[in-house]
């Protein structure tokens, strides 16, 4: 039997665990059902292949590259008003 955390997570059984193949990191679906949940398995919450994937990664990566191009970068650190050397001589007799 599991418990429920405060966080309202469950851990899975290590024997449940290895017999399905769900390993950290996995996502599972929870799907609800008459007075009861049901756990779909990675393979089954699967939405998309790996090419699908990729191919999503791929269209991500080129989005956050355009909007990067319309975003100017500071060409220097902003000005503190004190340098590092300062910071080992602060508090010292002179």
């Amino acid at each position: 039997m599991a418990r429920v955390t405060r966080k309202l997570q469950v851990t899975v059984p290590k024997a449940i665990a290895d017999q399905f193949g769900i390993r950290p990191g996995d996502e599972v679906e929870i799907v609800p059902g008459e007075g009861s949940l049901r756990i779909v398995l990675p393979i089954e919450a699967t939405r998309y292949g790996i090419e699908d994937r990729l191919r999503l990664f791929d269209l991500a990566t080129q989005r956050q590259r355009d909007r990067e191009k319309g975003q100017s970068r500071p060409t220097s650190a902003p000005t503190r008003g004190w340098r590092r050397e300062d910071l080992y001589t602060r508090g010292l007799p002179d």
